[in-house]
């Protein structure tokens, strides 16, 4: 049976699909970074429908829990969700939450359907924390509404649920003692430097140490990832990396600059991205740098891993290499003392971490 959608933009009605592929574009500019539609009647050819139906529920998918994620099964049980397969699967357990998030403000109704943003957006609706026991620690739990779902809407392989306290959303992450530790750690590096980022701090769930960060997002400002930029830059026949060089050139800098001095491995295009002006929809500066619980890795080596930042035309570049001509563009704009005892007892870390930041500092010379 053909069911419509509306793609709704915060109350912007930004498009119409069916599940037969059918399309009606009313504005162009505020679609989905990472989806491409083409208007479509019902004489359109079949290419055009197919393309429409696949891109939408690839969009849709993306908006729900990956199968990767530890205790991914054990979520869907508790909210009562089959285990999806495919990206059909995954975007119809989306839109029984209306494939709301917390990284932006789309989200998705029924053609003809009598619900506002106001009433069903994340950032002003309350969150159940109860459910926050599931995302963590992969506990069964019994839910009669698939809703419980949207806790948990955060890309990602290691546990982690958003809390709500006192009218503001909080990230949880686990991942295992040394996952929160290397997080931990990198974010205090981190802060030494002149860079926009988020804030890991320390706390407790269930008697265990997690970091947690505060949500960036607002119903003003929304984040993009690199890998959906990508598609929406290349379908205005723009250049990605030149259009982020031009917007931030700096946060850019300096990204490859940090990972490279904590060894983070883990910056690929979905781990970085834009901060996007919801009024307008386009795209102001690099987000607040995040995610550092893969810090410290491929730390034998003062070259460091493969630079993920540029791309599959970077030609091999390594970490290295990204945060040597970081250096020479920005200069290394440290703004506090990194201290020795900070690192405990990891001895090796510290002098990897030294050597590295030395290599930098003669580079800036």
């Amino acid at each position: 049976m053909k069911q419509l959608y509306e793609l709704m933009h915060g109350d912007r009605k930004v498009a119409r699909v069916d599940t037969q592929g059918h399309c009606k574009i009313y504005y162009i500019s505020f679609l989905p970074y990472g989806l491409y539609l083409e208007d479509a009647k019902e004489t359109e050819d079949v290419d055009t429908l197919v393309n429409n139906v696949t891109n939408f529920y690839y969009w849709c998918a993306s908006r729900m829990l990956t199968l990767d994620r530890q205790y991914a099964k054990e979520i869907l049980n508790a909210i009562g969700a089959v285990q999806p397969v495919t990206d059909r699967e995954r975007a119809y357990i989306a839109l029984s939450y209306r494939c709301v998030s917390l990284t932006d403000i789309y989200w998705v109704r029924q053609a003809g359907e009598k619900v506002s943003f106001s009433e069903i957006n994340l950032f002003e609706n309350h969150l159940d924390n109860a459910f926050v026991d599931v995302a963590l620690r992969g506990r069964q739990m019994t839910a009669e509404n698939r809703s419980f779902a949207r806790d948990v809407s955060t890309d990602g392989c290691f546990p982690k649920a958003w809390v709500r306290k006192d009218g503001q959303f909080w990230l949880y992450k686990d991942g295992g003692e040394q996952a929160v530790e290397d997080e931990l750690l990198a974010s205090k590096v981190c802060q030494c430097f002149r860079c926009d980022q988020v804030v890991y701090q320390e706390g407790i769930y269930d008697g265990r140490k997690v970091s947690v960060s505060p949500l960036m997002t607002t119903p003003e400002q929304s984040i993009v990832s690199r890998e959906a930029f990508e598609i929406w830059a290349c379908n205005r026949g723009r250049d990605p990396q030149q259009w982020i060089l031009k917007l931030d050139s700096y946060s850019f800098y300096m990204m490859n600059l940090l990972d490279y001095l904590i060894g983070n491995t883990d910056r690929h295009w979905g781990n970085w991205g834009l901060l996007v002006d919801n009024r307008i929809n386009r795209p102001i500066r690099l987000h607040p740098l995040m995610d550092f619980n893969q810090a410290f890795h491929s730390y034998d080596t003062v070259d460091g891993a493969g630079c993920l930042t540029m791309g599959a035309g970077a030609g091999g570049l390594s970490q290295k290499e990204a945060a040597l001509e970081a250096a020479a563009r920005v200069g290394l704009n440290q703004r506090g003392e990194i201290r020795r005892e900070w690192f405990g007892d990891r001895e090796q870390d510290w002098e990897m971490f030294r050597m590295r930041l030395e290599t930098v500092k003669k580079r800036v010379k």
